[in-house]
């Protein structure tokens, strides 16, 4: 029972009528036509929809085995989409996956980080993670070796984000990670890699919004200065990356940029 209240809720927040239409305007200036995406962490495949419906083909990976059957009924009948039962991370294997029957969104394979979470941000006291499974794993390395280069990938996997990182050896043109106060420790070991890896610009959104935060995209030591300053009291939100080779920067999204 607990899991089909979870599966609601996720349903009722990320599939609500309007939402689509954000996440194509999000994302357009990264995704075209005939491109390829990967959608880590994609939970019930709503922004896997955003994507194809931006005409990429989209490899879209979830661990949750009990939310396998929805992400297929939701996306994966589409041409061009494939979805994974897996996990992704620093080497190909298997984890522990903590789950939160309740709260499906925050399952996680980063132990560590889910009980750092609930001490250091208010708004995780009340989730549990009820149950803990086994779930196989892979890398965005082998990714690439099966299916090629994204143009985009879209990592949020609740703490685990540097891990998957660490299993990419090769500059991709764009990416996001997610990011949660309390843990900010995360998305600086993320800006770190990516720098090991080539130069990006960065800029940040809030939450669920579609506008940037920054006026400018910033390079990695404005970034890091930020996020190591508090990430300007925001609760959560999306770090994204463009490779300073790649094309210039999109502009700010729908409504004027606030500087955090």
């Amino acid at each position: 029972m607990k899991r089909w209240w979870g599966v609601l809720r996720s349903l009722v927040v990320y599939w609500r009528p309007g939402r689509q239409r954000g996440l194509r305007s999000l994302y357009r200036p990264f995704v075209e036509e005939g491109d390829l995406v990967f959608d880590v962490g994609a939970h019930l495949g709503d922004r896997t929809a955003a994507f194809h419906s931006l005409g990429a083909r989209v490899v879209s990976l979830e661990p949750q085995a009990h939310l396998i059957p929805w992400l297929d009924r939701l996306v994966g009948r589409r041409k061009g989409v494939t979805v994974r039962q897996t996990a992704v991370g620093a080497r190909e294997g298997s984890l522990s996956l903590w789950v939160s029957p309740t709260n499906p969104t925050v399952s996680t394979v980063a132990g560590e980080w889910k009980d750092r979470v609930t001490e250091a941000n208010p708004g995780f006291r009340d989730v549990r993670w009820d149950e803990e499974e086994r779930v196989p794993c892979t890398t965005l390395d082998a990714l690439i070796q099966e299916f090629g280069e994204p143009a985009f990938c879209k990592i949020d996997v609740e703490g685990h984000e540097a891990e998957v990182l660490a299993g990419l050896s090769r500059p991709v043109p764009a990416l996001s990670v997610e990011f949660v106060a309390g843990t900010l420790d995360v998305p600086l070991r993320c800006v770190h890699r990516l720098e090991d890896l080539g130069r990006y610009a960065y800029n940040v959104v809030s939450g669920e919004d579609r506008h940037y935060l920054l006026e400018e995209w910033a390079d990695a030591d404005e970034i890091s200065a930020w996020l190591a300053a508090g990430a300007g009291s925001v609760a959560s939100g999306d770090l994204y990356a463009r490779r300073r080779s790649a094309a210039s920067p999109p502009p700010p999204l729908s409504s004027p940029p606030r500087t955090p």
